[in-house]
Formats: structure tokens, C-alpha cells, sequence
């Protein structure tokens, strides 16, 4: 490489790519500024003509390149393989700032691969892939308050960011991180509901579906607490307070509960 780059992404997969569309969507990077490192000739080709930036199968050159980021989107599971992979190209004291979306990989952990270089760990969640995301950092001993800012504003390229203690980590997980799948679930079945109610099933899913995400939106943009419009929404004697007699009698919320607490206790077990 010729020229050095700004960010250097490591793992050019799913959220990677979400990553990169958004930054440079959004112009926070320049394709010129960015080198990605991805091990699959197919994935490289796609990932230059898509994007018009510069990738290479080295992660040693990746790291060696980017003056700025080094943004780790790779398995946990080849986290120590690639450590070691650019353990003979880390520079003590280098201005590096060090990204890493890796599930169960503590502060701890990649501090000591990138020993005195400042690191942040950050739990992004699928919706991330359409601009719509929820991140949590949690930042490292050598890190800044510049580095927390450009984490920030990488992170806002995707969604929303919220800056956590590392110990809320595995809550987190529980809950912003497993969370898409328990909002499936409830669409996939306001949905069936529909269709047990005579609805045609294209309908009911986009019924379903926009009831989810109007909702949303709505108790975002008044800042309303979700009780409130519950009962805005509640008449006397009526439909709703109908429907949510039943959702009482099944345990809806106490089901929601238990299975943010039992995700936060497999991503404890899983980060052992």
C-alpha cells in the first residue's frame, strides 16, 4: 500500500459491512481512508466494487496501515489466532484506537493483545445492518476521551450508542443484543394471531409489523412512558383491556423478563 489509511476493518462480513456502507454513506470516511482485511477472495472483490475500497487478506497490513481505527468484526473463536497474527506489528505507545464488536471478549482480554493501546468494546445488535441499531461501549484502561468520542461517532453511523460500565456488558447482550429475536417472535405471532382471527396472512404481517414499529416510534419521539400509552390506549370495558387480560393471564411480561435475565446469564457463562 502506498498511502496509509484512517480505518482499518478486520472481518468484512455481516456487521462489518453494515459498519463500513454507513461510514462511508455518511461520509465519516472516505473509501480512500479505509483498508478492510477479509479472507475470502469473493468477499474482497465484492467488498472493493461495492464500496471502492482497498481490500487485502492480510491483518498485519490492515493493522499496519490504519493511522486512526482498528475495528475487529471477527468470530470470537479466531480472536487468538488473529492476536497472534498481529502481535509482530503492534507498536507500543501507537495511536491506534482499537474497536471490537467480539461477543464474550472482555476489556481484559484484548488488552492484552494490544498491550498500552487504547481499546473499546462495543455489543452492536442486528438492526445496526439497516442504520438502526443499539450499541453499548464500554471503554479501556488507556483510552480517551477523543477515543470515546470517534467510538461515538462510528457507533452513531449505525444507530443509537450508550456508554456502559463493562460489568453491564452481559445485560446488555440480554437484552439490546438477544432482543431482535424476542421482537420477531412477538411480531411472528401478532401476526398468527391475526390469521386466527380470519385476516389473510399478507395482511396480518403487515398489520403486525407496522403496530411494532409505529409503536416505537411513537414512545421515541414523545418520550412517552410505555405504561402511559398502554393506557391511552386501554378504554373501559373494551377491546384492549381484553386482549391484555389475556396477555396477564399468560405471563407476557414476566416471560419478557425472564428471558433477558436467562440471555444474561448464558452470555456470563459464555465469557468464562
Amino acid at each position: 500500500m502506498t498511502n496509509h489509511k484512517k480505518f482499518g476493518l478486520i472481518g468484512g462480513g455481516v456487521m462489518g459491512e453494515a459498519l463500513l456502507s454507513r461510514l462511508i454513506s455518511c461520509e465519516i470516511y472516505q473509501p480512500s481512508d479505509v483498508i478492510v482485511s477479509e479472507p475470502l477472495t469473493e468477499r474482497r472483490t465484492y467488498l472493493e466494487q461495492e464500496y471502492k475500497i482497498s481490500a487485502i487478506a492480510d491483518s498485519g497490513m490492515t493493522f499496519t496501515e490504519a493511522t486512526e481505527v482498528v475495528f475487529l468484526a471477527i468470530k470470537p473463536q479466531i480472536f487468538s489466532a488473529i492476536a497472534q497474527e498481529l502481535a509482530p506489528v503492534i507498536r507500543h505507545g501507537s495511536k491506534q484506537l482499537i474497536v471490537s464488536i467480539l461477543a464474550g471478549v472482555p476489556l481484559k482480554q484484548l488488552e492484552a493483545a494490544f498491550p498500552g493501546l487504547p481499546v473499546i468494546r462495543a455489543m452492536p445488535n442486528t438492526p445496526a445492518t439497516v442504520g438502526a441499531g443499539m450499541t453499548a461501549i464500554c471503554c479501556g484502561a488507556y483510552t480517551k476521551a477523543k477515543h470515546t468520542e470517534i467510538a461515538k461517532k462510528l457507533f452513531s453511523a449505525v444507530g443509537e450508542v450508550e456508554e456502559i460500565p463493562e460489568y453491564l456488558m452481559d445485560a446488555v447482550t440480554g437484552l439490546s443484543g438477544s432482543g431482535p429475536a424476542y421482537v420477531a417472535l412477538m411480531i411472528e405471532s401478532l401476526a398468527d394471531g391475526g390469521v386466527a382471527a380470519g385476516l389473510p396472512r399478507a395482511v396480518a404481517s403487515k398489520l403486525a409489523l407496522q403496530t411494532v414499529l409505529g409503536t416505537a416510534q411513537l414512545l421515541q419521539e414523545s418520550k412517552m412512558h410505555p405504561a402511559v400509552l398502554k393506557d391511552k390506549v386501554t378504554s373501559p370495558g373494551g377491546t384492549t383491556i381484553a386482549g391484555i387480560n389475556k396477555l396477564e393471564q399468560a405471563a407476557f411480561r414476566s416471560a419478557l423478563i425472564e428471558a433477558v435475565k436467562a440471555a444474561t446469564k448464558r452470555s456470563q457463562e459464555l465469557g468464562k
